[in-house]
């Protein structure tokens, strides 16, 4: 059974930093490819950025420049280091197992974990 648990959110003043992980299990984490997504307030869920197998990786327009998506396959983890927050980073954020031939998995959601909260105050 695949299980995501996502870590690391909190809440943080515009313009600081936040790492955040998810811890993968019930499948072959090396073998797939992994996504970030974040759901704000009253919204729906939104891509945020995908890491293939070989560790090729993608971001959205609103994040690139300021997240760095990672993975450690020994720790069956990946990672999103985010900068440069800002308020409208606000969100619940999700980390999602996607088929690497679906990559960069812009329309993944599922399976997908619980989520952390990530809050960023003006």
């Amino acid at each position: 059974q695949v299980q995501l648990v996502e870590s690391g959110g909190g809440l943080v003043q515009s313009g600081g930093s936040l790492r955040l992980s998810c811890a993968g299990s019930g499948f072959t984490f090396a073998n797939a490819a992994m996504t970030w997504l974040r759901q704000a307030p009253g919204k729906g869920l939104e891509w945020v950025s995908a890491i293939s197998v070989g560790g090729g990786t993608h971001y959205a327009n609103s994040v690139k420049g300021r997240f760095t998506i990672s993975r450690d396959n020994n720790k069956n983890a990946m990672y999103l280091q985010m900068d440069s927050l800002k308020p409208e980073d606000t969100a619940v954020y999700f980390c999602a197992k996607c088929d690497n031939i679906r990559y960069p998995c812009t329309y993944v959601r599922e399976p997908r974990g619980q989520g952390t909260q990530v809050t960023v105050s003006s």
